[in-house]
């Protein structure tokens, strides 16, 4: 399973070629690259083979884990990973006393024989984790996101579950298509934080813009990944609120204009959809295209370019002539 298989708000799968491509034609010799708010991290993965040294970062917990998995230039033995496929394989629900993740997910997000698997793959990895590397405890732990995401009875998000009966999904436990990469960063920071400590030829920032906060939406990887079994309350089954971004807030411009003028590097580039007019609240951009501009152009001069293409859509959005837009600024000497 590769990186870009996963469901995922925002991700930038399918502008890959053109994001890259464009990046690389208006900014030919840089050598290292700084994806900052990194989500699904199908730039840094790009971004990897092209680079001296690519630095990736994201505060979510199952982000950074997920990174790790894929990227970590670490050990881990193949046939220690092999035989734990085997045996989550060969598991069967009805051996399965109820755990954790089935008593609250279970006939929920996902059907209850397959929660009860989640949940025991997801402590035997944790009984086990003395006997791994960490290369190994990421690599199985994502590699249990991945062959799930598909069989969550979601529209692509843990917002909520879809409310009617479970059928139970086949799905078969894979490993991911990871990698040892030695010029790669790996970070779990507020990227406004991490702003200050690093220093990159390019930085590309592509923040949240909408009031969807990805540690609601992707609440169920959390808890997964960081297995501390909190209470999880309401209807959504969510754990204590944590990792809360300003982007999806009314302080977002303040936060993107504290972001920019901390960057130390020669180019910043900026991804932005154009949702601000959606008709969905949620899918409102606090952040205007002028604002950005704004910003941007006290750091440098800006360009700014454009690709259509088609959006994600809930059932509320409506508007034609949806358009991708990198703005790349070219920073001024005492920028």
């Amino acid at each position: 399973m590769t990186i870009e298989k996963r469901r995922y708000i925002g991700c930038k799968a399918k502008l890959i070629d053109w994001i890259i491509d464009t990046i690389r034609h208006e900014i030919p010799n840089a050598k290292s690259f700084c994806d900052i708010f990194a989500g699904t991290a199908v730039v840094s993965q790009r971004a990897i083979s092209l680079y001296k040294k690519v630095i990736v970062n994201d505060f979510l917990y199952s982000n950074n884990i997920i990174y790790r998995a894929f990227f970590e230039d670490s050990e881990y033995r193949q046939d220690v990973l092999d035989s734990y496929v085997d045996k989550y394989n060969a598991l069967s629900p009805e051996n399965i006393p109820s755990n954790y993740f089935s008593d609250n997910y279970g006939d929920k997000y996902f059907d209850m024989a397959n929660a009860k698997r989640i949940g025991y793959v997801r402590e035997d990895i944790e009984q086990h984790k003395d006997e791994l590397t960490d290369k190994e405890y990421c690599i199985l732990i994502t590699s249990l996101i991945y062959s799930i995401d598909k069989i969550a009875n979601t529209l692509g998000h843990f917002e909520a579950y879809i409310k009617k009966d479970i059928k139970e999904a086949i799905w078969n436990y894979r490993l991911i298509d990871f990698q040892c990469c030695d010029n790669v960063e790996i970070h779990r920071e507020d990227a406004n934080l991490l702003a200050r400590e690093i220093k990159s030829d390019i930085v590309y920032v592509d923040p949240p813009y909408n009031s969807r906060q990805y540690s609601r939406f992707y609440h169920v990887y959390e808890v997964l990944v960081k297995w501390e079994k909190p209470k999880l309350t309401g209807t959504a089954m969510k754990p204590p609120t944590e990792n809360m971004s300003e982007y999806c807030s009314s302080r977002a411009v303040d936060a993107f204009a504290d972001l920019i003028e901390h960057l130390d590097t020669k180019f910043i580039v900026v991804s932005y959809n154009n949702t601000y007019h959606s008709k969905s609240k949620s899918s409102q951009n606090k952040i205007s295209l002028e604002e950005i501009l704004e910003v941007l152009r006290k750091k440098g001069e800006t360009r700014v370019l454009e690709h259509s293409h088609k959006f994600f859509n809930a059932g509320k959005t409506d508007f034609s002539d949806h358009k991708e837009l990198l703005f790349i600024t070219r920073v001024n000497e005492k920028g």
